[in-house]
């Protein structure tokens, strides 16, 4: 996220559960000219429209990234809310920075559950049509042929690019398939149910369109959408960076290591300032098979990413495509775990898996801009234990949408410097858990820091080389994206049972037991480790993304309000909502801090919060909606116009026992089963 910004909204990923065992069970309309309907504007046309006039979304976003013109200083608190609302007209007004709203109460309702004035509407479903040709959705006759056309299943990051009148492109991660919700009993063979489940990973490219009612959003045509695009697991990407062609990264199919087939765990990602947009690969390893013994010289590094190394059977998919069996082709999986960058305003171009972001269990990646125009790429790696990256860019960006800008721009995370971070706290005398902190250097494309491996070494096996300089292991550090205006960089650290036990605590990860709720209303209870999670608050020295140094503090210690160890920036507690796994996060214009939550442990659904980061009522979070029954809430997305909020509701009725016969929750409710969708809410 940069500080000055253009048309272009986004968010993270927005996720986390990327499989069943995997976490927890292992408007105004716009101001710019309507072109004509037939008008097929060229990529140039189309990036130096978004850069030269406040288009459809009006400056951008407030997500993951954005595309940036010129300051790259950043703007104050105060800039950015100089004009203060009365009462009356925060109850009333549609912008989402400042409106005054009820917040919602825990429930468990199977529903989007809004603040009072406020509603939503479906913008897309698993199933529905995505390209031209794509079938109706039956769930009774679904194919590969047919998924690979539709919207993929459990859709997590939602990133909103321009395009030109009333239209911008949705983009959407699809992390994981739930086969028990998907397919009826005795309907397909267990090689169909295993193609479409391929076919409906990956990501999905759709053009919206604003709706009748002011902040809503709704499909376009597919027949005439020709951005349209689906990405699934078999779809082929361009490995770029210092890692392309490495031994590692070659298979007999590939004896190149240069073009790889699929993407899957797509979790968070984000939107960068030149307009394309990141996925994090994150919990590859449950993909992949081993019919026998692995080759022991990949033992190591298998047992630190969680892969097989002697027969097991995960998803089964080497039963229909052998390179998923580790026995067999035990490279295939160094070809997962990376992040990668999709251009959506090009449907025809090959999706990238950039190697110089590192591999390692990536939640996603934020783009922002250093003040002297370096990009920088902050990545959570989403697992107990494990640790907070950023990257700098050697390079740095070109202003202005021209092909050759942007073409040098699309470059940008090709080299550079990767960096794990090390904190260090100050002691709680203070009553605070803060502190100072070093981002130390791994590689850059050309000089290894770690002795003993080599560049490609260092971002293939980036968990082994972070290991060997200390950087502090962390409560599953998820989403990672820095403020706009305030300049600050926040981190969701979801949880950490172990955290007590098999790690040990520290100032920055401090809790050893937190009380949770085993159903709504129940009596706080004490459980082992921290449950409930932190969101974390880092300073890059002077305010500059490209810093090696920075402090940090813990803004959030997440739980519910009663519950002692609980801690809101130092807001009143018995003002606040309860909330529990932060995952993800996004920022509205004002620098409101938005929590997506993935795996509440006090009894309610998931859902999103807002919080302030700066005055009188920095912490007091405020529960905005929740999620149906068994979903998590992904995303989120807060349109520059402030009139839209972007959620992914996923996995709505992945709780345990369910079947598509005897299903949880059936949300959105049209149809006998769950459906994961997207949805989008604004002021009734």
């Amino acid at each position: 996220m940069s500080p000055t910004l253009l048309p272009l909204i986004s968010s993270p990923r927005h996720g986390s559960r990327s499989s069943m065992t995997c976490h927890y069970r292992c408007n105004n309309a716009c101001d710019a000219p309507v072109p004509n309907e037939s008008d097929n504007p060229r990529m140039r046309d189309l990036v130096e429209g978004a850069l030269a006039r406040r288009s459809v979304l009006k400056g951008g976003a407030v997500g993951a990234g954005a595309l940036v013109l010129a300051g790259l200083g950043t703007a104050s608190p105060a800039a950015a809310a100089s004009t203060a609302l009365s009462a009356k007209e925060a109850r009333t007004t549609p912008n989402l920075g400042r409106a005054a709203f009820t917040p919602v109460a825990p429930n468990r309702a199977d529903a989007v559950t809004n603040a009072p004035g406020f509603t939503h509407n479906v913008v897309i479903r698993w199933g529905d049509p995505v390209e031209a040709g794509a079938p109706r959705f039956d769930v009774e006759a679904q194919t590969p042929e047919a998924q690979a056309k539709q919207f993929g299943y459990n859709n997590d990051y939602v990133g909103v690019l321009p395009l030109r009148g009333r239209q911008a492109l949705l983009v959407t991660n699809h992390e994981y398939t739930d086969e028990n919700l998907m397919f009826p009993a005795g309907a397909y063979d267990d090689a169909t149910i295993k193609k479409i489940a391929i076919a409906a990973h990956g990501m999905a490219v759709v053009t919206i369109e604003r709706g009748r009612a002011t902040g809503s959003w709704v499909r376009a045509d597919h027949r005439r959408a020709e951005h349209n695009r689906r990405i699934t697991g078999s779809t082929p990407f361009t490995v770029e960076g210092p890692a392309a062609g490495h031994e590692l990264l070659r298979t007999a199919a590939d004896p190149s290591g240069r073009t790889v087939l699929g993407t899957f765990g797509n979790c968070a990602g984000g939107t960068t300032p030149w307009g394309t947009v990141l996925s994090g690969e994150e919990n590859f390893n449950g993909y992949f098979d081993a019919s026998g013994p692995v080759e022991p010289s990949n033992a190591t590094s298998f047992k630190r990413y969680g892969l097989p190394t002697t027969t097991a059977t995960n998803r089964g998919w080497s039963s229909v495509d052998e390179r998923f069996d580790l026995a067999k082709h035990p490279h295939e999986a160094y070809r997962f775990g990376w992040i990668v960058e999709i251009d959506p305003y090009e449907p025809e171009s090959a999706p990238v898996k950039q190697t110089m972001l590192g591999r390692f269990k990536h939640e996603g990646a934020n783009v922002s801009l250093s003040r002297s125009g370096h990009a920088v790429a902050y990545m959570g790696d989403d697992e107990r234990g494990d640790y907070l990256y950023k990257f700098v860019s050697a390079d740095t960006f070109r202003k202005g949408g021209s092909r050759a800008a942007r073409t040098h721009n699309k470059g940008l995370l090709t080299r550079g410097t990767l960096y794990v971070a090390r904190f260090s706290g100050d002691g709680t005398g203070d009553g605070e858990f803060d502190g100072a902190g070093t981002w130390v250097a791994l590689t850059s494309d050309t000089t290894s820091y770690v002795p003993g491996m080599s560049v490609a070494e260092v971002l293939i096996n980036t968990r082994l080389a972070a290991d060997t300089v200390s950087p502090t292991k962390m409560d599953r550090p998820e989403d990672v994206e820095a403020n706009p205006v305030n300049g600050k960089v926040y981190c969701a650290l979801t949880n950490n049972s172990s955290r007590g036990t098999a790690y040990p605590t520290d100032e920055a990860n401090p809790l050893a037991s937190s009380m949770t709720r085993p159903a709504l209303g129940a009596p706080l209870r004490t459980q082992s480790g921290n449950r409930n999670g932190y969101v974390l608050e880092l300073t890059e020295h002077g305010n500059d993304h490209a810093a090696t140094t920075f402090t940090w503090d813990l803004f959030l210690v997440c739980g519910d309000p009663e519950a002692p160890e609980t801690y809101f920036a130092g807001y009143d507690k018995s003002r606040v909502s309860p909330i529990s796994c932060p995952d993800n996060v996004a920022f509205d214009k004002v620098g409101n801090l938005w929590i997506s939550t993935d795996g509440n442990v006090l009894g309610s659904n998931d859902g999103l919060f807002r919080v302030p980061v700066t005055g009188p009522e920095r912490g007091n979070v405020q529960q905005f909606l929740t999620v149906p029954y068994g979903a998590e809430t992904c995303g989120p997305l807060i349109t520059d116009d402030q009139l839209s909020v972007f959620v992914a509701v996923q996995h709505p009725g992945e709780t345990d026992g369910a079947t598509f016969e005897a299903p949880t929750s059936t949300w959105p409710h049209t149809d006998g089963f769950p459906r994961p969708s997207i949805v989008v809410s604004y002021r009734s």
